[in-house]
């Protein structure tokens, strides 16, 4: 005789989708700004539109966190993880010159722990406090049958306002600007499958074990927290004419979205000295420096287009905020190409 079949049979705990809900609402509410309206629980996020503002744009985008969430996962640590994927986001939109007014993020599980999604959404709430984002909204779904347990997956979605007249970008570009580069703060989200490759099958390490050359684990170098540029350069964004986030593609894949077509970025690849967290993952897997150089961000973040006399300007903005910046190159003419010189 077969027996009656529930959600629960089926693989959807709801009094566990019950148990997560409670926990997040005192995370969401810890993110509140002035633009929302509305309490925790609504079918959708509300958010007026900041006053003051003469043409506003909307700048909206999407991100998650590659397979850095499998180091997360692998190492039982989740707390950052919604960091970085608020600070990637951060980033994206910042390069268009817009402040964060909201996020929403969605986490998928195949069997949902409540534990781990307070701690993933702890981390997205971290990141909205650190930039000023309100975390208006979002999803917490268990897919039986999707997602093998305990891994899970996640997402987030940003949007901010920039006066019209104030979005940077390859129209202001011009021919003997200076090339402001931004340390990162390590791998931040991107090339994670090669360090993963390297680290973990090739010389066969565990998130506990030591770092090659370093005195951190491997789980503290891995999800060191993707870093946030917004703090460092919002000072001085009336005197930023483009930017670029270097982020999967590396410096070559990124910097150019930042160029005109009649316009080079010349990058002196001696303006800084590589970190050793990615050299060693140079030297363990064989891998050329036009490989790494397109596919990790090789210590720097950020990279921002100005004029040379409003280059000490960015760089001591960003040392305000305890981030290193030099000047790595300049902005000449050409066919809209990034050369690493």
């Amino acid at each position: 005789m077969t027996r009656a079949l529930d959600y629960r049979a089926a693989g959807v705990d709801l009094e566990v989708a019950d148990d997560a809900k409670q926990r997040l609402r005192a995370l969401v509410d810890s993110t509140r700004t002035g633009g929302v309206l509305g309490k925790f629980g609504g079918f959708g996020g509300m958010f007026r539109m900041p006053q003051g503002m003469r043409s506003p744009v909307l700048v909206s985008s999407a991100d998650g966190v590659g397979t850095k969430i499998k180091v997360a996962i692998e190492a039982g640590q989740h707390e950052t993880i919604g960091h970085d994927l608020v600070n990637h986001c951060v980033n994206d939109i910042l390069v268009q010159g817009a402040m964060p007014l909201f996020f929403l993020d969605y986490v998928a599980f195949g069997k949902l722990d409540a534990a781990v999604a307070e701690a993933v959404v702890a981390g997205v709430a971290a990141g909205c406090r650190e930039n000023g984002c309100a975390l208006v909204g979002g999803e917490t779904a268990e897919m039986p049958g999707l997602y093998t347990p305990p891994d899970y997956d996640l997402a987030g979605f940003i949007v901010g306002a920039v006066e019209e007249d104030a979005v940077p970008g390859a129209a202001r570009v011009r021919s003997g600007d200076a090339i402001v580069a931004l340390a990162s703060s390590g791998f931040h989200t991107n090339g994670y499958s090669l360090v993963r490759s390297v680290l973990f099958d090739r010389l066969g390490l565990g998130p506990a074990d030591r770092y090659p050359g370093a005195n951190e684990t491997v789980a503290e170098v891995l999800l060191r927290v993707h870093r946030s540029y917004l703090r460092a350069l919002e000072p001085v964004l009336s005197r930023v004419h483009a930017m670029a986030h270097i982020t999967g593609g590396g410096i070559p894949g990124n910097l150019d979205r930042a160029l005109p077509p009649e316009m080079d970025a010349v990058v002196d690849q001696g303006s800084w000295e590589v970190p050793d967290v990615f050299e060693a993952v140079a030297r363990a897997g064989e891998t050329d420096r036009r490989e790494m150089f397109r596919t990790f961000n090789m210590g720097v973040g950020m990279m921002v287009v100005t004029d040379p006399s409003d280059a000490d300007a960015v760089i001591a903005a960003a040392a305000g905020e305890k981030v290193d910046a030099w000047v790595a190159g300049e902005i000449r003419a050409g066919s809209g190409q990034v050369v690493l010189s």
